[in-house]
């Protein structure tokens, strides 16, 4: 059986994911670091942040699906929240069983309070870089997702 070789991209793209994971980890403990004296973690200002942008309130599903995590991780998430009063849970008309997820007071307030701390931190961490090649980074970025998402899991 012969084993297969990456390509030239296919070795340079190994080597950008890896630096992508390292990245990942140093954005996660930045970010809660930035809102830990808000009660917040990054993963909970993540889920409000994906809840404040929704055009409605959703069901944790929604929502996990639009983060593209896991539904479980996001409902632990989420009850949590709901017990420090971040969120609330209302009846969902379309769906008994699935609530819907909303913002409460508390957790407008905290995310407000979040994002006027992440306002000159991005700004700093931006400094050096240009808009052009923020834009191309996405681009691949964005570019990525899609190839992840039409590739079959067995492939």
């Amino acid at each position: 059986m012969s084993k297969t070789k990456r390509t030239p991209a296919g070795e340079a793209l190994t080597d950008v994911i890896l630096d992508l994971f390292r990245l990942n980890s140093l954005l996660l403990t930045a970010g809660d670091r930035l809102v830990a004296n808000l009660g917040l973690t990054s993963a909970r200002w993540q889920i409000l942040g994906a809840m404040a942008a929704a055009e409605r309130p959703q069901p944790v599903a929604w929502l996990a699906r639009d983060m593209g995590a896991n539904r479980q991780n996001i409902q632990r998430i989420v009850n949590d929240l709901e017990k420090e009063g971040f969120v609330a849970f209302e009846a969902n008309p379309h769906h008994r069983r699935a609530q819907l997820v909303v913002l409460s007071d508390k957790g407008k307030h905290v995310l407000e309070a979040a994002m006027g701390l992440q306002a000159p931190w991005i700004n700093k961490l931006s400094d050096g870089l240009s808009i052009k090649d923020i834009e191309a980074f996405r681009r691949v970025i964005m570019a990525l997702r899609q190839n992840l998402e039409s590739i079959e899991p067995s492939s």
